[in-house]
């Protein structure tokens, strides 16, 4: 660029508010900063999603746990009874 071209181009600087590119690129900022808001957003409820998921599907294997516990429970009075008789037969 020969200095005659530079003096008359306009430094960047110079933009004022009303300036239709400083406004696009403002806007076009504003969008850039919406659209990142909106991704950690997104982010978020996938991430609640999945934790909801995890919770129901522990709350289920918990549940089936504790059936399989009082059914163990059970199984071993039965057993000690029938091992106590057995015993007091085999005593006798």
């Amino acid at each position: 660029m020969s200095y005659e071209n530079e003096s008359k181009t306009k430094p960047q600087d110079d933009r004022g508010p009303g300036d239709l590119t400083y406004m696009i690129e403002m806007h076009q900022k504003e969008i850039w900063e919406w659209k990142k808001k909106e991704a950690d957003w997104i982010r978020t409820a996938n991430l609640l999603d999945g934790s909801k998921k995890i919770i129901s599907d522990m709350s289920a294997k918990m549940v089936e746990q504790v059936r399989i516990i009082a059914e163990l429970r059970y199984d071993n009075q039965t057993y000690k009874k029938e091992i106590e008789k057995l015993l007091a037969e085999k005593n006798k």
